[in-house]
């Protein structure tokens, strides 16, 4: 699950994180308002929605010469100016793709002043089940492309959960960031804070980019992207109540509701699965036959009936789904239940494109005359190549 920026640093100040002031703003009022309660001169307004490059990004509607989704201002008046032309609006940034996001909320934050910016993240390394830092001199840009042109300048360590931060981690994060005398020990109080609350609250990303100095020579967290382990959200009722449906898509909302995992992507062949393995293994078939996935759909060794009729809604709520590949191999899930509920969804949501579907397994035989009986326009695949093969052209010769 992930947060918004202002609700991130307002989770890491709980354990003691330096950030800077500021307040979330729903309206040009609102703005207006936060604004007033911050000493000023220099205001920063910020696009609070889920994706990164933000300031890079530019809105709908506006020219290329408009500013991006963070603004520096240097009045009220400009405050409110700002968040009415950015309230609204699309923001389109290298994260959220050409379709963007609305902006519905903005972070009014204090001005600062930066001597430096750096880098810094914490994420769970699952190759040594332990907390790995990764630090860089170089904050601001995309650690992705720091990482291509510049890897020497990241440095990354690893902490021991039965042990925690130490001394020793401190000198390595101060010496990765190049820091030294008083910056240095504010860069080992930092790892200390920061590592309590990656913990503390079952994070699953804690990314500073930029952790900047400032002009007087302090270490303030500028920005902050937080993402919780969903599985551990039981425990953390405060965290779960952070969570904003108009980011995520409506889609995967729903298929959240009947355990599916569900990603929702740019192609027009929807694809139902069962298994995440196989699952990437059809979609990767689908790109080698020239076409794209839809979405990612595992419905689960223990589908049911109703889970595949689910599914089937989901993946058809889609407007770019020009054809559906039903891969099923039939393991604890058996062949025929899964018929079943295949022949009943296409019913229900009159199905108006083109379906191939493969069935191998437990009681395939079954299930392949379960659909035979229907008497629904399916197209029978005897393995994953063909099902791939026969919904391209189906997709193909339909366009």
């Amino acid at each position: 699950m992930n947060i918004h920026e202002h609700q991130a640093k307002a989770v890491l100040a709980e354990f003691g994180v330096a950030v800077p002031r500021g307040f979330p703003a729903f309206s040009p009022d609102e703005a207006a308002e936060a604004a007033k309660k911050l000493p000023g001169p220099v205001y920063v307004v910020k696009s609070q929605i889920h994706a990164g490059g933000r300031g890079k990004g530019r809105f709908e509607g506006l020219g290329p010469e408009a500013k991006g989704g963070v603004r520096v201002v240097k009045s009220v008046e400009e405050v409110r100016a700002n968040a009415q032309e950015m309230l609204g609006r699309v923001l389109v940034t290298h994260q959220t793709g050409a379709r963007g996001k609305p902006v519905r909320r903005l972070y009014i934050e204090e001005g600062a002043q930066i001597a430096q910016e750096l880098y810094l993240s914490l994420l769970v390394d699952r190759e040594t089940s332990r907390v790995a830092v990764v630090a860089s001199t170089e904050g601001g840009m995309d650690i992705e492309e720091v990482a291509a042109k510049t890897p020497d300048r990241i440095v990354t360590f690893t902490i021991d959960p039965a042990t925690g931060v130490w001394p020793h981690h401190g000198l390595m994060l101060a010496k990765a960031l190049r820091l030294s005398g008083e910056l240095a020990k504010q860069a080992r109080t930092l790892l200390g804070q920061l590592h309590a609350a990656f913990t503390a609250k079952d994070m699953s990303l804690l990314e500073v980019n930029p952790l900047i100095v400032t002009a007087d020579g302090q270490l303030r967290v500028l920005d902050a992207k937080v993402a919780f382990d969903d599985n551990a959200l039981f425990r953390h009722p405060e965290i779960r109540e952070l969570r904003d449906e108009t980011e995520e898509d409506p889609k995967e909302i729903e298929a959240a509701k009947y355990e599916l995992s569900y990603i929702a992507l740019d192609g027009e062949i929807g694809c139902m699965v069962n298994g995440a393995g196989l699952a990437m293994a059809t979609m990767d078939i689908i790109k080698l036959y020239g076409a794209e996935p839809a979405n990612f759909l595992d419905v689960g060794g223990g589908a049911t009936r109703e889970k595949v009729t689910a599914a089937f809604k989901i993946i058809m709520a889609d407007p770019n789904v020009k054809g559906i590949l039903v891969n099923i191999f039939g393991g604890i899930a058996r062949c025929d239940v899964l018929a079943e509920g295949i022949v009943a969804a296409v019913k229900d949501v009159h199905l108006s494109v083109p379906l191939v579907v493969r069935l191998e397994g437990t009681n395939a035989e079954l299930g392949k005359q379960i659909i035979r009986d229907s008497g629904l326009n399916v197209i029978p695949a005897n393995d994953l190549a063909d099902g791939a093969e026969k919904i391209v052209k189906a997709v193909r010769g339909a366009a």
